[in-house]
């Protein structure tokens, strides 16, 4: 029963058996060692400590977690699909090997020398040949500390080359994730053309980005979601702090804004609490806050949007002069000399609030403690062209507000609010008042002949005015006609100010009219009527033409784009640069400028009704409405001509606004149809996006949900549908908001000439008031404005609300170059950046054209607000009022 010895024939079989064997086994390896292939790679970040100073931990932690083995880790992604049914044991590995970050320990980073404080890191991934072209990578940081991933960019591989991953964004620990974080290389698909191996990282992206709708936020999570505008309020504080929830309702419709999910008031569960009144720290997805860069400038002059906190210790220093303007030298002090801030005790209790180098900011001359504003434009060549009619009515086609004018088409102005509620509400201006300054013509000739204009603020003030004048404001609501004249300049007919009758709102109105005059106390009158019709187009400026028309109706388009669009979509890739910072200047505006008490209820006159106002405005918004000619036709301003290029012809030639704007909005166009037919080649194209179509019915239905039914929004069927919605997105997220945001310090720093509040009705005769306006006009007139404190407190808001960060991004650039891989779209964009530098030279020519006397007028401030600084982006930098960025992002 031995061992049994092996037959020859057993023999060569066992030994073919393994020699064959050994030899197959031999064979894969060799085969997997020939398509496995090393890529190297370089990973640009910046580090937590590096932008955070106080966290001096997090450099040491981070190398600790480093030391133990716990780096972070990147996994490439293939763009092509591998049959692997019987690899591994039958299980498809649909990552590449594990790569880490190289020489972390070693890499130190300086904010001197290194641009935002970044570094790069070198990497090497093993990678396969057979699943293609790497098309995206996960990302796992297994360290302490945050940190921000800017680019990932892979060398040599093979048949591609360089292979570029545009990140931006905040990458936090493993931990705070349930998910590992993804980004695809910059490449486009439309959702049918995605590779089949992206596709599920497509789609779970998504419904990362789109959260669970439930709990409260933190600064990790990556949720964009809606909300209602119920966090204006503070009901906690009394009744005098509550405010309604705009939104909602069809009482208060409003857009939506981003989802915070923080806890209700424990006064009213509807309202959601707030964070302390100098806490920055609100919820918007960490990738949607500032650059650093961009933050240290807003701190710069974050004092002067806080200075509520001030106002007890800045109030004191005017008790002397009980919050008066003695004259207009003292407010020229402002820029010329400047105003003492307290010292000792009481500095040292601002110290204690606000942050030194922010406090610096407002105390420009350290050496002497002085509050001092730069010289508005608007006063710089001439103190006093301001007051001239010519200069009134020019500021209403190139000034800050050149969106509200239109043409009159009716005499006299009629009103469209309810007589039912509101009794008549129709103009009371005869024509025995304005044909006299109307240049011989009668007034039927001058409506034939286009001649008529108005600036109407009646209807849209008349419901709120006798509650807005129970406060501190004693204001009316105007309307101001003009005449166009031979030279192409506007001329003021008459100013007609409007109360609520005092019997009732369905009385109807009480009105007087007041007429141009130059001397005496004619002529002082005519000037306080014109500082009336100011405050209203200021109030309605700031809350209508610039919150409203554009940061409000602008934030749920960013939402949707970011819940329903994949980056690797085309329209996320175009509209992406325009919703830059959207998303966190407003939410810093609700923390601090637009809430109870907030800088505009104690700046502009409608006070604690002027977000309510606001809802109520919105009523009457119409998407498509929003673009620019579709706006000049309504107003009237410019009528359908098929013989001109752009299909239409203004009314009023010299309209710097129309004139520069309409430039900026066919060079939009066109780059937008461009881009657009790239990938949109028929419109079944637009209605099988699947992408595309959610986000437009979520925008539609959720993020301006009061709007839903409304029978005008596109139904994005189209091409032509697809290419006018971008087109208008874009125009109001840089142009629209660049013409009526950064022209506010030029004109309106100087507040004589763009009033924010009135505190007192116009002086009647006979009375003491009237005897003042006769022996010293000025002074009636400061008594009548925005008073000392508001004045500081408005200007300061309007001086950081006016000026361009310095790592602006303005219309024709995008950051970073290589933004898609797509020759066409690179090409169409090089031509509509090339588009606005010629648009630039011709807005230069035009100023220099004596002919136009609208685009500087007695002021001599050439209209710059839509000059693109495409070409030079430096040179808008600072408080210029020139440059279009890209988005509403201040």
């Amino acid at each position: 029963m031995g061992n049994r010895q092996s037959t020859p024939a057993e023999s060569f079989g066992n030994l073919l058996e393994v020699f064959c064997g050994g030899s197959q086994e031999k064979a894969a390896k060799e085969s997997n060692a020939e398509r496995e292939k090393k890529i190297r790679g370089t990973v640009v970040l910046t580090k937590k400590n590096v932008l955070d100073f106080k966290d001096y931990t997090a450099s040491v932690l981070d190398r600790v977690h480093e030391f133990c083995g716990k780096r972070v880790s990147l996994h490439l992604i293939g763009a092509v699909q591998r049959d692997l049914a019987n690899e591994n044991g039958g299980k498809q590995r649909k990552l590449g090997k594990a790569a880490y970050l190289e020489n972390w320990i070693t890499t130190f980073t300086s904010v001197a020398v290194a641009v935002a404080g970044e570094a790069s890191f070198k990497v090497t991934f093993d990678w396969d040949e057979t699943m293609g072209v790497p098309g995206a990578f996960t990302i796992r940081n297994n360290h302490h500390s945050q940190f921000y991933l800017k680019t990932v960019t892979l060398h040599e591989v093979p048949g591609q080359g360089e292979v570029h991953f545009v990140c931006n964004s905040w990458v936090y620990p493993r931990h705070r994730y349930k998910y590992d974080r993804v980004f695809f290389a910059n490449k486009t698909y439309l959702p049918c053309d995605t590779p089949e191996p992206l596709r599920h990282y497509r789609e779970q992206e998504l419904i990362n980005l789109r959260g669970n709708r439930s709990g409260m936020l933190k600064e990790w999570d990556r949720v964009y979601d809606y909300a209602f505008y119920n966090d204006l309020g503070m009901p906690d504080k009394g009744p005098s702090y509550a405010r309604p929830v705009l939104g909602g309702s069809k009482e208060y419709p409003y857009p939506r804004r981003a989802r915070t999910g923080r806890p209700p008031t424990k006064t009213d569960p509807n309202t959601e609490s707030r964070l302390p009144l100098l806490s920055l720290n609100i919820y918007v997805p960490r990738d949607e806050q500032f650059s650093p860069v961009k933050f240290s400038d807003f701190l710069a002059y974050a004092l002067k949007s806080i200075g509520q906190v001030l106002v007890p210790e800045i109030a004191a220093i005017f008790d002397k002069t009980p919050n008066e303007f003695d004259s207009f030298q003292d407010i020229l002090n402002l820029y010329e000399g400047g105003v003492k801030l307290p010292r000792g005790l009481t500095l040292g209790k601002i110290r204690n609030c606000i942050q030194w180098e922010m406090l610096k900011e407002l105390a420009r001359s350290e050496s002497n403690g002085l509050l001092k504003f730069p010289l508005p434009d608007v006063i710089k060549v001439d103190k006093s062209a301001w007051r001239t009619d010519e200069e009134f009515a020019r500021e209403m086609l190139a000034g800050v507000n050149p969106v509200v004018i239109r043409r009159l088409q009716e005499f006299p102005p009629t009103s469209k609010l309810d007589p039912q509620i509101y009794g008549h509400q129709n103009s009371s201006i005869t024509r025995e008042d304005v044909e006299k300054n109307m240049n011989g013509l009668i007034v039927d000739e001058a409506i034939e002949n286009n001649r008529l204009f108005i600036l109407d603020h009646h209807d849209a003030l008349m419901p709120y005015l006798r509650r807005i004048n129970t406060t501190s404001t004693k204001t009316y609501a105007s309307r101001t006609l003009l005449f166009l004249q031979e030279d192409g300049t506007l001329k003021p007919l008459a100013i007609e100010l409007s109360l609520p009758h005092p019997q009732g709102d369905s009385h109807g109105a009480t009105s007087q009219v007041f007429t141009p005059a130059e001397d005496g106390v004619e002529g002082s009158v005519w000037q306080l009527a014109k500082a009336y019709a100011a405050v209203n187009d200021s109030g309605y400026h700031q809350l209508i033409s610039h919150w409203l028309n554009t940061h409000a109706v602008i934030e749920p388009f960013v939402i949707a784009a970011n819940r329903q669009l994949s980056v690797l979509h085309p329209i996320y890739k175009l509209l992406q640069p325009h919703f830059r910072d959207t998303l966190y200047i407003n939410a810093l505006a609700r923390q601090i400028l637009i809430n109870a008490g907030g800088v505009l209820e104690m700046t502009v006159f409608p006070a604690r009704y002027a977000m309510e106002m606001s809802s109520i405005i919105y009523k009457s918004w119409n998407f498509t409405e929003q673009g620019l000619p579709a706006d000049l036709l309504k107003r009237g301003v410019a009528v359908a001509d098929p013989s001109n290029p752009s299909g239409l012809r203004l009314l009023i030639e010299d309209y710097p606004y129309a004139v520069d704007g309409l430039e900026i909005w066919f060079a939009i166009e066109t780059w937008v149809q461009e881009y657009c037919s790239f990938y949109y080649q028929t419109d079944e194209s637009v209605r099988s996006d699947s992408e595309l179509q959610s986000w437009w019915a979520e925008i539609r239905n959720e993020g301006h949900g009061d709007k839903r039914d409304q029978p005008w929004w596109p139904e994005m069927r189209t091409k032509v549908e697809l290419i006018r919605t971008c087109t208008i997105i874009i125009w109001v997220a840089s142009a629209l908001h660049a013409a009526v945001n950064f022209g506010q310090y030029p004109y309106a720093g100087y507040l004589p000439n763009r009033p924010t509040v009135s505190r007192r009705f116009m002086p009647e005769p006979g009375t003491d008031d009237f005897a003042e306006l006769e022996s010293n006009p000025d002074l009636v007139f400061l008594k009548t404005i925005t008073a000392q404190l508001q004045t500081l407190l408005g200007v300061s808001l309007i001086e950081i609300l006016s000026r361009h960060a310095s790592d602006e991004i303005y219309l024709g650039q995008r950051d970073p170059s290589l933004w898609t891989t797509d020759a066409g779209p690179l090409q169409a964009f090089d031509r509509f950046g090339s588009r606005l530098v010629e648009i630039e030279k011709n807005i230069t020519k035009r100023n220099n054209d004596p002919r136009w006397k609208n685009r500087s007028g007695p002021v001599k401030v050439p209209y710059t607000l839509l000059y693109p600084s495409t070409s030079d982006p430096n040179r808008a930098t600072g408080l210029t009022g020139m440059g279009i960025p890209n988005s509403v992002s201040i």
